[in-house]
C-alpha cells in the first residue's frame, strides 16, 4: 500500500473515453470507463499493485481490495478517502475448471472503486446502476439484485431509490452474501449485481445459482461492522466501501459472446495458437477448446507473474508460476504440440497486454527467456515421469495406487488419461477414487491458501505491539541481556504461561537480539529463566514489528509466565557471520558505484549467517573482468582495515552528509549511519564488525539477472569462504585425476575434448545423412500410387532424426506435391526402445484434407507415443520399438484408404 501512495498514477481523465454517447465495447474501453466514471466522481486513480503483495499472510494479490488491506484494519493513513484501481489478480483455487467453464480463470483484472469512512450504501449503489445501465448501456431488464438476506437497508435503497421491482431483488445467504475477512475483524453485507442472459423467462424462476443464464459481474461490499472473537458484531467507527467488477466478464457481456475466452482480453491467444496448428478455433470440438482456452489463460497470468518478479521454483508463488507453465504445456501436447511454443505464444501475450501494461515490454527480454527455460526444464521433467512409471509398473503391482498418479500427474506433470493408457497396456488399473480424492486435498489447501484474504493472521502480534511499550534493543553492544517477559503467544493466542514443546513466540521489555530487517536475518540463541533446566527456550528467529522485537522458538524444558525475569543471549557466531556479511555488503555497494556506474541503486539484499546477496539496477549483464575489479577493490579495502563509525543524527543531516538509503526502508527523524570513511556511508540499523579487516576475504560466487533492469549478485564472505574453497577443490581435484592432467591444465583438456566432440558429432551426422539420402533413394521405386497420388511408409532404423528429416525432405522434392511419405526407426542401439516418426505431405495431398500432424498422431500412439506438427510436416516419438511394424503397417492402411 505504501508503495501505491508514492507513485504518480499519469492518466489524463478526459482522455480516457473518445466518446461519451459511445457504448464501451473493448476491454480497453470497459476499463477507461469505468476508471473516468469515479475519477469524475472525486476518486482518486490508483494504478494496479503488483501481483507480489507487500502482505506476507498470502502468497499473491488475489483481490482488488488487497493493496488496501492495511488502511481497513487501521495500520496505515488512507491514500485518498475515495480510490478507484484496475487491479491484476491471480487465483488458482479453480484451476481445475479454467477453461471448462464460461467465467474461471487465474489471471484476470478486477476494478474496484472503495470509499475509506467517505460515502456508503446509497452512493455505492447508486453510482453501480448509473454506471452498469447509463456508461455500459445495460439493460436494467437483464440486471438481477441479490442482497444479504437481513439487510432491509440495502434491499430499500434498490427498490425505492433505484427503482428495481422487489422480484428481481433476491435475498442470500451469509454465505454468499455477507464478506468476512476472517474469524474475527471487518466484516459487513454485499450486494451483487447480476446479468440475465435470459430475461424472458421471468421472475418467477430467478435462480442465481444457474450460470448458464446468470453472471455475477459487480459486486458491493459494505463494511461496516467488526466481528469480535465470540461472534459478536459492533459498528465501526467509519464505514467503509470495497467493490469489484471483473474486467473479463463485462467484456464477456458486451461484447455478447458465450465464454470470458472469447472476448478480446483473450482470443487473440487462442486463434494463434490455431493458426501455428493450421486449424479453425470454431470448427474444434468442445475438449479441443478446453486446452486452448487452458493455454491462452495461463500464459497470460504467467507473462504478469514474471513481470512482477516471480521465477519458478518448487515454493510459494514459484510453485503456482511453474504449475501454470506446465500445464499449458501437457495441454499444448494434448492438441499436438510436440515442440516448445510458449516463447510464441508468450510474446504474442506480451503485445496483447503492452497498452495497459507497458513493463511487459520493458521486461520482455526476460519473461520470455524465464517462459523458455522452464518450458524445456518441463520437458525433461516429463521423461523423467515416464521413467518413474516405468519403475512403478516394473514391480508387476495389482494397480497404480491412486498417490503414485496424483504423484505423477502433480510432481511431473504427468496426464491422468496417459497414465491410464499406459496401466491398461499392462493389464493393470489406476486407483481413481484414491487419485480423486488426492486431487480434492490438494484443490482445498489451494482454496484455502487462495481464496482466503486473512486479515486475523497476525492480528494478535498487532494488537499486543500497540497495548505494550517498545522492546530496548541492546544487541549493538551486547549480546546477554536480562528482561521481563512482556507477552506470551502460542497458535495466535495470548497466554499467560507455556511450558515444555510449545511453539512460542515471546515480546521482552529489552533484548540483545537483532530483529530481521534491512535485509540482515533475525538472530538466533537461547532465553533462559537462571539456569537452563529451570527454563531453555531455544530462539530460531526474530523479527521486528514496528519497535516490538517478537522472538519465535521452542520451549526446550520448564515453563514460563508473563512478568517472569529472564536471561536472553545471542549465538556469537552466527551474530558474528551476520555482521561481516552485513559491512561486506555495504562494501559490495561502493565498490559496484566505483567500478560500473555511480547511479547504481540498490534494489533488495538479503544478509544471512553464511552468505549475502544484493540486487541492484542495471540494464545489463556485468563482465567477468567487471566482477574481478569489484571483488579485488573490496578485498582491498578490507586489508587497509577501515574503522567503521557509527552515529545517530538527524535524517536531514545525514542526508546532506551524502548516507545512502536501505532498498524498502523506513526511517524516522532520527537515524543510523554506518560510514566506512571516504567509501560508504548508509543509512542502516544493521550489526557490523568495528573494522573492515574483520571480514577476512570476500568473494563473488555468481551474477545473474532476476528481473529486467535488475542483477543480483551472491557472495561470500568471512568463515563461509573456506567452506566455499574447499568445495571447488574437491571438484578440481576429481576432475585432475578425472583426465590425467595437472590442475591447471583441466580447462585446456576441457576445450580439447568439447572440440572433438564437435567434430565427431558432424562427421556422424554426415554418415547418417549419407546413409538415410542412399536408403532414401532406393526406396523411390517403391512408391505405391493410388489414383493422383503415391506414397511411402518404410522403416530406417540407426538414423538420427535430424538426419532423417533431411532425407525425407529430399525424397518428398524427388516425388513431388502428389506425393506423402513416413518414415520411421529406432535411432540408436543404446536405446532398443525408443522409436522415431516422420511424416511429409506434398502441398497437394494437404489440400486435398490431410494433415501430417493428425495423421501422425494414432500412428505414434501404437508405440506408447505421440507427437504432431504442421499440416504438412510433423514428428512425432514412442517407447515401444516392439509395435513399430505394425505401427507402420496401419500407415499404409491409413494411406490406402485416405487417398483412394
Amino acid at each position: 500500500m505504501a508503495a501505491l501512495t508514492t507513485i504518480i498514477f499519469v492518466m489524463t481523465v478526459e482522455g480516457l473515453m473518445s466518446d461519451n454517447n459511445c457504448r464501451p465495447r473493448t476491454g480497453e474501453e470497459i476499463r477507461s470507463a469505468f476508471l473516468k466514471f469515479f475519477a469524475e466522481r472525486g476518486h482518486q486513480v490508483l494504478p494496479s499493485a503488483s501481483l507480489v503483495p507487500t502482505d506476507p499472510t498470502v502468497l499473491l494479490t488475489i483481490a482488488g481490495m488487497l493493496p488496501f488491506k492495511p488502511v481497513f484494519l487501521g495500520h496505515e493513513k488512507r491514500p485518498a478517502s475515495r480510490v478507484v484501481t484496475s487491479q491484476k489478480c491471480i487465483r488458482t483455487n479453480d484451476i481445475e475448471n479454467v477453461g471448462r467453464t464460461a467465467r474461471h480463470q487465474t489471471f484476470f483484472e478486477m476494478l474496484g472503486n472503495f470509499s475509506f469512512g467517505d460515502y456508503f450504501k446509497k452512493e455505492a449503489i447508486q453510482w453501480a446502476w448509473e454506471l452498469s445501465t447509463k456508461v455500459y448501456g445495460l439493460d436494467p431488464r437483464n440486471i438481477v439484485i441479490s442482497i444479504f438476506r437481513e439487510d432491509d437497508e440495502t434491499e430499500g435503497i434498490w427498490r425505492d431509490v433505484v427503482g428495481v421491482k422487489p422480484q428481481r431483488i433476491i435475498r442470500m445467504d451469509e454465505a454468499d452474501n455477507f464478506w468476512t475477512s476472517g474469524p474475527t475483524g471487518p466484516c459487513g453485507p454485499c450486494s451483487e449485481l447480476y446479468y440475465d442472459f435470459a430475461p424472458e423467462l421471468g421472475d418467477e424462476s430467478i435462480d442465481l445459482e444457474d450460470d448458464t443464464r446468470f453472471i455475477e459481474f459487480y459486486n458491493l461490499v459494505f463494511m461496516q461492522y467488526n466481528r469480535d472473537t465470540s461472534g459478536n458484531l459492533t459498528s465501526l467507527a467509519n464505514c467503509n466501501i470495497d467493490t469489484g467488477m471483473g474486467l473479463e466478464r463485462m467484456a464477456q457481456i458486451l461484447q455478447d459472446v458465450p465464454n470470458n475466452y472469447e472476448t478480446d482480453l483473450i482470443f487473440p491467444l487462442l486463434t494463434h495458437l490455431a493458426n501455428l496448428l493450421g486449424v479453425n478455433y470454431q470448427t474444434l470440438d468442445d475438449k479441443t477448446k478446453v486446452s486452448y482456452k487452458v493455454i491462452g489463460d495461463h500464459i497470460r497470468a504467467c507473462v504478469q507473474l514474471i513481470s512482477d518478479g516471480v521465477v519458478a521454483s518448487n515454493l510459494g508463488r514459484g510453485y503456482i508460476l511453474r504449475r501454470l507453465l506446465r500445464r499449458a504445456v501437457r495441454h499444448g501436447r494434448q492438441i499436438g504440440i510436440d515442440k516448445p511454443f510458449l516463447l510464441d505464444i508468450g510474446n504474442v501475450a506480451i503485445h496483447l497486454m503492452k497498452s495497459s501494461y507497458p513493463q511487459l515490454l520493458k521486461r520482455k527480454d526476460f519473461i520470455l527467456k524465464e517462459i523458455d527455460q522452464e518450458e524445456l526444464r518441463f520437458l525433461e521433467t516429463l521423461g523423467r515421469g515416464e521413467k518413474l512409471l516405468d519403475d512403478i509398473l516394473g514391480r508387476h503391482p495389482k494397480q497404480i495406487t491412486g498417490e503414485q498418479a496424483f504423484e505423477l500427474y502433480d510432481t511431473y506433470g504427468f496426464p491422468l488419461e496417459l497414465t491410464e493408457e499406459i496401466a491398461k497396456e499392462n493389464s493393470l488399473q489406476v486407483d481413481l477414487k484414491a487419485f480423486d480424492e488426492a486431487m480434492e486435498r490438494q484443490r482445498q489447501r489451494g482454496k484455502a491458501a487462495a481464496t482466503t484474504i486473512d486479515l486475523t493472521v497476525q492480528e494478535v502480534i498487532d494488537k499486543t505491539v500497540r497495548s505494550i511499550k517498545p522492546t530496548i534493543f541492546h544487541g549493538y553492544h551486547s549480546l546477554q541481556e536480562v528482561g521481563i517477559v512482556q507477552a506470551l503467544i502460542v497458535d495466535d493466542k495470548l497466554v499467560e504461561e507455556v511450558n515444555q514443546g510449545d511453539k512460542i513466540q515471546i515480546i521482552l521489555d529489552s533484548t540483545p537480539f537483532y530483529g530481521e530487517s534491512g535485509g540482515q536475518v533475525g538472530d538466533k540463541g537461547i532465553v533462559y529463566r537462571e539456569t537452563h533446566d529451570d527454563c531453555l527456550i531455544q530462539v530460531h528467529n526474530v523479527i521486528r514489528n514496528n519497535d516490538v522485537f517478537v522472538h519465535s522458538g521452542l520451549v526446550q524444558n520448564g515453563t514460563l509466565k508473563v512478568g517472569d525475569l529472564i536471561h536472553s543471549s545471542v549465538d556469537a557466531i552466527n551474530r558474528r557471520c551476520a555482521q561481516i556479511n552485513h559491512t561486506a555488503t555495504h562494501l559490495l555497494q561502493a565498490a559496484l558505484k566505483e567500478v560500473i556506474d555511480s547511479d547504481i541503486s540498490q534494489a533488495g539484499s538479503l544478509v544471512s549467517f553464511n552468505r549475502l546477496r544484493f540486487d541492484f539496477q542495471c540494464n545489463t549483464a556485468l563482465k567477468s573482468t567487471d566482477l574481478q575489479q569489484v571483488e579485488d577493490l573490496i578485498n582491498l579495502w578490507i586489508s587497509e582495515s577501515h574503522t567503521l563509525v557509527v552515529n545517530e543524527m538527524n535524517i536531514s543531516q545525514a542526508k546532506a552528509a551524502g548516507a545512502v538509503a536501505m532498498f524498502g526502508e523506513k526511517y524516522g527523524k532520527t537515524v543510523r549511519v554506518v560510514d566506512v570513511p571516504g567509501i560508504s556511508m548508509e543509512l542502516c540499523g544493521g550489526t557490523h564488525v568495528a573494522n573492515t579487516s574483520e571480514i577476512g576475504a570476500f568473494k563473488i560466487v555468481s551474477e545473474s539477472g532476476i528481473a529486467s533492469g535488475i542483477r543480483r549478485i551472491e557472495a561470500v564472505a568471512g568463515p563461509a569462504i573456506l567452506n566455499y574453497l574447499e568445495e571447488r577443490e574437491l571438484v578440481v581435484k576429481t576432475l585432475s585425476d578425472r583426465f590425467k592432467v595437472q590442475p591447471n591444465k583441466i580447462v585446456d583438456r576441457v576445450n580439447t575434448l568439447q572440440e572433438e566432440v564437435k567434430v565427431l558429432a558432424k562427421s556422424l551426422l554426415k554418415a547418417q545423412e549419407d546413409i538415410a539420402f542412399a536408403k532414401t533413394s532406393a526406396l523411390l521405386t517403391n512408391a505405391i500410387s493410388i489414383k493422383n497420388s503415391q506414397y511411402i511408409v518404410a522403416r530406417l532404423d540407426g538414423i538420427s532424426a535430424d538426419a532423417l528429416e533431411v532425407a525425407i525432405k529430399t525424397l518428398l522434392s524427388k516425388l513431388g506435391d502428389n506425393s506423402a511419405i513416413v518414415l520411421a526407426g529406432v535411432p540408436n542401439s543404446n536405446e532398443p526402445n525408443k522409436v522415431i516418426f516422420i511424416a511429409a505431405f506434398g502441398k497437394n495431398v494437404v489440400s486435398d484434407g490431410l494433415n501430417a500432424g493428425k495423421f501422425l498422431a494414432p500412428i505414434a500412439k501404437i508405440c506408447g507415443g505421440g507427437g504432431g506438427g504442421r499440416p504438412n510436416f510433423a514428428q512425432a516419438g514412442g517407447k515401444d520399438s516392439k509395435s513399430l511394424d505394425q505401427a507402420l503397417d496401419f500407415a499404409k492402411e491409413q494411406f490406402a484408404s485416405t487417398l483412394s
